[in-house]
C-alpha cells in the first residue's frame, strides 16, 4: 500500500503437521499501517486471577494438554472435501462472520507478534506497562515467533493477565484462491487454509495446555470461505475496530492518539490491534501515554475470551 514496500518473508519449515496440521478497509493511517504487519509475514481494570505457580517451561510443547469439551475438528482431507468447491464472494477486513467488536462493556487490547526475520523480537516495555497497570490483553502469536521465542512464549502462556490467540503458521492472508493483501500472497486453497490455521494451532495447544479459541489471519484479511473453514475448525476469526499502531509504524504520539479513541464514549466492545514484536517502534511509549488517562476516565479492559460467550 502506498509508499510501503513489503519486506521478505521467511515462511518457516516446509513440513506441516498432518491431521491438525470491521470495519471496511480503513482509510488513511489505519489501512497504511496494517501494511507494516503484512511486511513482517472505569473502574479498575477487569479482575485478573491469581498468578500461576507452575514454573515456566523453557521449550514450547511441554505444557500438559487439558482435555477439551469441544468437538474434534475435521481433518485436512475433510476440510478439502467440504470446502474446495466453494467460491468466495467477500474479501477484506470486515467479512461476514469475522469479529471486529464484542458485546462487552470492556475494551479489548490485542497485540500481534508476526514472526519472521524482522518480526520475532519482543517489546518488553509494552508488556511491563500492561503488567504495571494490570491491563489484560489478548496476544496473537505466529508460529515463526513461537519457534524463535519458545521460553518467552511459555512465560506469556502462563501469565493470567494475558490470553494467547493463533496468528497463523506463516502469517498469510486467509483465502482459498491465493488472493494477496499488501503484496503478500494468501493461502491458495482450502488445504492451505487448514495448514495455516492448524499448523500453529497444534503448537499452541501444546504450549498453552488447551487449544486457542481465537484466530487472526496475517494482515487480518479473510475471504468468506476461509472464515467458514476457521469456524469449522473451532476457532473464531478476529479483526479489529481501532488500528492502534499501524503495524508498529506509528510514532508514539500517533499511537497514543489512536488508542485514546476508545475513551471518547466508544470504549465498550472496541477491539484494538497493535503489536508487541517491534520494540524499536512507538507502540510501548504510546500506550504508556494513553492507558493511565483511559483508566482515569473509567475505560475498562478485558481479554477477548472474557468478552465473548463460548
Amino acid at each position: 500500500m502506498g509508499e510501503f514496500q513489503p519486506e521478505g518473508h521467511s515462511f518457516g519449515p516446509s513440513g506441516l503437521p498432518g491431521r491438525r496440521s470491521l470495519l471496511a478497509a480503513a482509510a488513511g493511517l489505519a489501512m497504511t499501517g496494517l501494511a507494516a504487519c503484512a511486511q513482517q509475514p472505569a473502574a479498575a481494570p477487569a479482575p485478573v486471577p491469581a498468578p500461576v505457580s507452575t514454573p515456566v517451561v523453557e521449550e514450547a510443547g511441554q505444557h500438559p494438554v487439558v482435555p477439551e469439551t469441544r468437538p474434534e475438528p475435521p481433518s485436512r482431507s475433510q476440510v478439502v472435501a467440504e470446502f474446495s468447491g466453494r467460491k468466495p464472494v467477500e474479501w477484506g477486513l470486515a467479512v461476514t462472520g469475522v469479529v471486529s467488536k464484542t458485546p462487552s462493556t470492556h475494551a479489548v487490547l490485542t497485540f500481534d507478534a508476526c514472526g519472521g526475520p524482522q518480526g520475532s523480537e519482543c517489546d518488553q516495555r509494552l508488556l511491563q506497562t500492561l503488567r504495571k497497570l494490570n491491563v489484560p490483553a489478548t496476544l496473537f502469536v505466529n508460529g515463526r515467533w513461537i519457534k524463535a521465542n519458545p521460553g518467552l512464549a511459555a512465560e506469556l502462556a502462563a501469565d493470567p493477565l494475558f490470553e494467547l490467540g493463533n496468528h497463523g503458521f506463516r502469517h498469510q492472508p486467509l483465502s482459498v484462491n491465493g488472493r494477496p493483501a499488501y503484496g503478500i500472497p494468501g493461502t491458495a486453497n482450502a488445504g492451505e487454509v487448514y495448514d495455516e490455521i492448524m499448523g500453529n494451532q497444534d503448537v499452541m495447544e501444546r504450549l498453552c495446555g488447551k487449544a486457542p479459541r481465537f484466530f487472526r489471519a496475517g494482515t487480518a484479511y479473510y475471504d468468506d470461505v476461509a472464515v467458514s473453514i476457521t469456524n469449522a475448525l473451532g476457532l473464531v476469526p478476529v479483526s479489529f475496530t481501532v488500528n492502534g499502531d499501524g503495524g508498529a509504524t506509528f510514532p508514539a504520539p500517533t499511537v497514543a492518539g489512536e488508542v485514546n479513541k476508545i475513551g471518547a464514549g466508544q470504549g465498550a466492545g472496541q477491539i484494538v490491534i497493535s503489536h508487541f514484536n517491534q520494540p524499536a517502534g512507538g507502540t510501548a511509549e504510546g500506550y504508556a501515554r494513553a492507558l493511565p488517562g483511559l483508566l482515569d476516565r473509567g475505560v475498562t479492559f478485558a481479554r477477548l475470551g472474557d468478552t465473548l460467550p463460548l
